[in-house]
């Protein structure tokens, strides 16, 4: 439980990374928000990896240098980020407010992610656990 609740943690400071940096390249250097969240994620993915490694799995590090284990945290994000970027994207393509707070659509992604990524888990990397009576 604890380390969920450090994990959660580290989401949370994740989000406001991301949300922060892509709504100052917005807002302050005119950046395109597609292309501003691509650099904002990259941000928050790579502190959550910081906290992640200093505190919620501090103790359970394996051998792997730390841009290994950087680029394999990176790769375990894949499937959330594809998700949290295609929500993002479609909701500041179809909302003006969004495209003007573009941290709006990086809320908008982050819970959509979260949802597929407990799903994800739940179903394929512990096998259906609590969709199946146990044998």
């Amino acid at each position: 439980m604890r380390r969920f609740g450090l994990f959660f943690i580290g989401g949370m400071i994740g989000f406001v990374v991301d949300a922060g940096v892509v709504q100052g390249l917005v807002s302050f250097f005119g950046m395109d928000p597609y292309f501003g969240r691509l650099i904002s994620f990259s941000c928050a993915a790579t502190v959550t990896w910081l906290w992640n490694r200093h505190t919620t799995f501090a103790d359970a590090r394996g051998q792997h240098r730390w841009h290994i284990e950087w680029a394999r945290w990176m790769a375990a994000m894949s499937g959330g980020a594809l998700v949290n970027y295609g929500v993002y994207a479609l909701a500041v393509y179809e909302s003006s407010l969004v495209r003007a707070w573009p941290a709006l659509g990086v809320a908008l992604g982050s819970l959509a992610a979260a949802a597929f990524n407990y799903t994800s888990a739940r179903r394929w990397v512990f096998g259906g656990i609590g969709n199946t009576p146990k044998k």
